[in-house]
């Protein structure tokens, strides 16, 4: 199967060798052996700078004009009139496109592979309007936007398979003639073969977090959570993964509370550049996203011993079912009470870690990119897909 991929995010390219910022990049690479050729589709920035994951030599990029953001519609929609080229090259010499979408651009490559005679496979990563309004809320024109766009896809996904991120986005296109349930995991095979991590409960308590500092994964909720946590114990400190547009009010916020002592801002932390030890040395992970699919670090966390707790939304409930403590979004006591739960009773910890271990156990990279491969496959031959 020759394929190519498709979602809207930026690539780099230093030389040869192409860069992206996103981890999701290294789950699309690892399908690298399982296919006669990779292509990833996507905005090239224009800088040449080195971003934070190499992919392998295998990898090809089909590079589209780069735009800053789909709030500049200008810039967007030039983008999208000059990617008209480009795109219909990119189909060149594949079998199959897995096109990520809604975006503008997407809907262009979905429409070009039916022209093209390719096969045509749809996936939903998040709920595109509700994450639209959580991160641009003031825009109006953009949320109707984002609902026409979402009307596209659907009705796309009436003609074309789907891979969906999470149980509830799976459960929104189950109109389309076949859905996968997709888990993006980057936990290998491997790190569930290392013993589970022996963590001190008496001592000081880190909680981790990890995620993008933006609107729709509600950051400086965390500040809040720290401040009601040491009210009530002083041994609580935080420890915070990610970079992103909020990052300096989520600072300002912590120095308001006097908390900027008791919480490291660490920046973005690649996953093959250290997370994985600061979920090994963490006491539990804390989620606090106003809109989810299924998140993967939920994933990692369960891979590593690491007991969750996470806000109540998209596919997290189904997804993590008995290996997490779910709270309401928005609610910083909610936070503190599960947290000081996980902290004072080791049978409810030991529960919740033992449960997270054979929930990672069935969502491995390797697994979730064999299903995918199989998907993606069959996606040619409509009577496989009735059948699988």
């Amino acid at each position: 199967m020759k394929l190519a991929v498709y979602t809207d995010y930026v690539y780099h390219r230093v030389g040869a060798t192409v860069y992206a910022e996103r981890a999701f990049a290294l789950f699309l690479a690892a399908l690298t052996p399982e296919v006669e050729r990779l292509r990833l589709i996507g905005r090239l920035d224009p800088t040449g700078t080195q971003a934070h994951y190499r992919m392998p030599p295998e990898v090809e990029l089909a590079a589209l004009p780069h735009y800053a953001s789909l709030a500049d519609p200008a810039a967007a929609l030039r983008s999208l009139v000059r990617s008209i080229g480009h795109a219909w090259r990119a189909l060149d010499d594949i079998d199959v496109l897995w096109v990520l979408g809604p975006y503008p651009h997407a809907i262009l490559l979905a429409a070009m592979a039916r022209c093209r005679g390719r096969t045509v496979v749809l996936g939903v990563r998040q709920d595109w309007p509700a994450y639209v309004r959580s991160r641009r809320p003031g825009r109006r024109w953009l949320h109707r936007a984002a609902d026409v766009m979402e009307r596209i896809w659907r009705a796309l996904a009436r003609r074309y398979p789907v891979v969906a991120v999470g149980p509830e986005l799976s459960a929104k296109y189950a109109h389309a003639p076949a859905v996968l349930d997709l888990v993006v995991s980057l936990v290998p095979d491997a790190v569930l073969e290392r013993p589970s991590t022996a963590r001190d409960y008496g001592s000081e308590l880190r909680i981790l977090s990890v995620g993008r500092l933006d609107e729709e994964k509600n950051p400086l909720l965390l500040a809040e959570v720290l401040a009601a946590l040491r009210r009530r114990d002083p041994r609580w400190r935080m420890q915070v993964c990610g970079e992103g547009d909020l990052a300096p009010r989520l600072a300002e916020r912590l120095r308001q509370l006097g908390l900027a002592d008791r919480a490291d801002l660490l920046g973005y932390v690649p996953i093959d550049g250290g997370l994985f030890d600061l979920y090994r040395s963490s006491h539990m992970l804390l989620h606090v996203s106003w809109t989810e699919g299924f998140p993967q670090v939920l994933v990692e966390a369960f891979a590593c011993g690491l007991p969750v707790v996470a806000t109540d939304v998209g596919g997290v409930r189904e997804g993590v079912g008995p290996a997490g403590l779910l709270i309401p979004p928005g609610d910083p006591n909610a936070a503190a009470e599960a947290l000081t739960r996980l902290a004072t009773e080791p049978e409810l910890r030991a529960r919740l870690i033992a449960a997270g271990a054979r929930r990672a156990a069935s969502l491995t990279r390797e697994a979730q990119i064999t299903r995918l491969r199989s998907f993606l496959e069959a996606a040619s031959d409509p009577s496989r897909l009735a059948d699988g």
